[in-house]
């Protein structure tokens, strides 16, 4: 057999393992699957953290913070206390939180939210709902996307295992708000307007419950 067919053979089975590899990886999906309001979880990721920086350089938390600022050491610390948080996933889950929770107020129906909201923000946002109903007033809404979600702050008490996350979130959105008589009193039902917030979620880490509450909204 000559070297040029082996090497030929050699290159083909090659080619097969990694269609195979690829195609266990990425599977295949239909439709479209929303995002959980709680982070999705991947595998723990192994590192030490030495003096407030990692032995190896963690693209999960750079990516988001700027190294050695204190989101990022605060972020090291809460992924030494639950190794398998991941910073990119906690906002890939804070952003479907902002829709759902944000739509929940502007509808006026916070039951499914409320397990996501921390006891200060939730009667904030009832007692605007309580006071539009007494209003006889209703708000007609549709979410059109979040254009922009980034890490705004972070910290953590290696005391208590407290973390709390800040996110800068720019919605955009058509909301309209109209009195008893149908007329319309805020907004535009046909405009299109952005929303800039700045939320806070915290939960304690290492603990069974993965869920994190929204504390502050700005």
């Amino acid at each position: 057999m000559s070297n040029s067919l082996i090497q030929l053979l050699v290159l083909a089975g090659i080619a097969i393992f990694l269609i195979l590899r690829l195609k266990n990886v990425l599977g295949s999906r239909d439709g479209y699957e929303p995002p959980k309001v709680e982070a999705p979880r991947e595998g723990p990721r192994r590192f030490e953290v030495i003096e407030g920086t990692a032995d190896q350089v963690d693209h999960d938390i750079n990516d988001h913070a700027e190294s050695g600022s204190p989101a990022a050491l605060a972020l090291a610390q809460m992924k030494r206390a639950e190794p398998d948080f991941g910073v990119g996933d906690f906002l890939s889950g804070a952003k479907g939180a902002y829709e759902m929770i944000l739509m929940a107020f502007e509808r006026g129906d916070l039951s499914d939210v409320r397990p996501f909201l921390g006891d200060q923000v939730a009667e904030a946002f009832q007692s605007v709902i309580d006071h539009r109903s007494q209003q006889g007033q209703t708000v007609e809404a549709q979410f059109l996307g979040t254009r922009e979600t980034a890490l705004a702050g972070a910290t953590f008490d290696t005391g208590t295992g407290e973390a709390e996350i800040s996110v800068r979130f720019v919605g955009e959105l058509i909301a309209a708000t109209r009195d008893a008589q149908g007329e319309v009193v805020e907004g535009d039902p046909k405009a299109p307007r952005k929303q800039r917030d700045v939320w806070t979620f915290a939960r304690r880490m290492g603990q069974d419950d993965p869920n994190w509450q929204l504390i502050a909204t700005g």
